[in-house]
């Protein structure tokens, strides 16, 4: 026997352990992508599946699909078609907060120089570690006490100005910034907006898109606050749902109808912008 084959001999097991380590992975992944997968695929066949027909046969194909369980969320006591236009109208009006303050509050701690600027920017970032749950009932008292309780207003305002996460994610972004490139656009005569708007943003586009992506989806689905906040008065699609399972139990295709419209915007979401939201995933951690 050769050398060369006493070699090939040796490897041939690692080399089978190597191929098996890989089809365990596949094998798990493809369980885990089911797992994921068949609850959302299940909810899409029942949304299209006709009431009589899921009425007597449960879950089957539907035979024909019909669109009958969407068209009645507009002719409910309850205005879901109202309540995804509300969700839409908080998504972008704090999105754009966020990214507007949050900005400018971590330009301020990564660039400005001001007296307790570190004191201050560890007493932001301790935030993220109080759970929701803590402030949602002394700032509910505090939102009472200014009659806002089932207004738009009272949806917006606690998440309007920025948030810890996205101060610190910004601020380690701009840190990266070359202090060349900021002095040589004050040697042009750019104050700190033009520095802000002309350099700074620009240059941090993937983060600033990653910051978006993150906060349209956390409060697209956000359910404590305008649970709480909104007194069954105002609606947006989490509570609107939630209604719907307490007064709809019995009709499940109508509850999963509402389910898949709710859902339908984030699929789009993901289908344009999958590869900033995978690399928000790896980068940052999704919340």
């Amino acid at each position: 026997m050769t050398a060369k084959n006493m070699r090939a001999q040796r490897v041939a097991p690692g080399q089978r352990q190597s191929a098996a380590g890989v089809v365990a992975t596949y094998a798990a992944l493809l369980l885990a992508a089911l797992v994921t997968l068949v609850p959302f695929v299940l909810a899409v066949i029942t949304a299209f599946t006709p009431k009589l027909q899921f009425a007597r046969e449960g879950l089957t194909i539907p035979s024909p699909p019909t669109l009958d369980n969407f068209a009645a969320l507009g002719n409910l006591r309850l205005d879901f078609t109202q309540a995804f236009w509300v969700t839409v109208a908080v998504v972008i009006v704090v999105s754009i907060g966020q990214i507007v303050f949050s900005i400018t509050a971590a330009y301020a701690f990564a660039r400005m120089r001001f007296p307790g600027r570190e004191a201050l920017f560890w007493v932001v970032l301790a935030t993220l570690m109080v759970p929701q749950a803590v402030t949602v009932i002394p700032l509910y008292v505090m939102f009472a006490g200014m009659g806002l309780p089932g207004t738009f207003e009272g949806l917006v305002l606690p998440y309007l100005f920025g948030s810890s996460y996205a101060v610190f994610l910004l601020r380690e972004q701009f840190r990266q910034i070359s202090e060349e490139l900021i002095d040589a656009m004050r040697i042009d005569g750019q104050g700190t907006l033009g520095i802000l708007t002309r350099l700074v943003v620009p240059l941090s586009r993937p983060t600033l898109v990653t910051l978006l992506l993150i906060t349209v989806v956390t409060h697209w689905n956000n359910f404590m606050w305008p649970l709480m906040i909104g007194r069954n008065r105002i609606h947006v699609l989490t509570t609107a749902a939630a209604s719907l399972q307490e007064q709809y139990s019995n009709n499940t295709t109508l509850v999963m109808a509402a389910a898949v419209l709710a859902m339908l915007p984030l699929i789009v979401l993901f289908v344009i912008f999958q590869r900033q939201i995978v690399r928000s995933i790896r980068i940052t951690g999704f919340r």
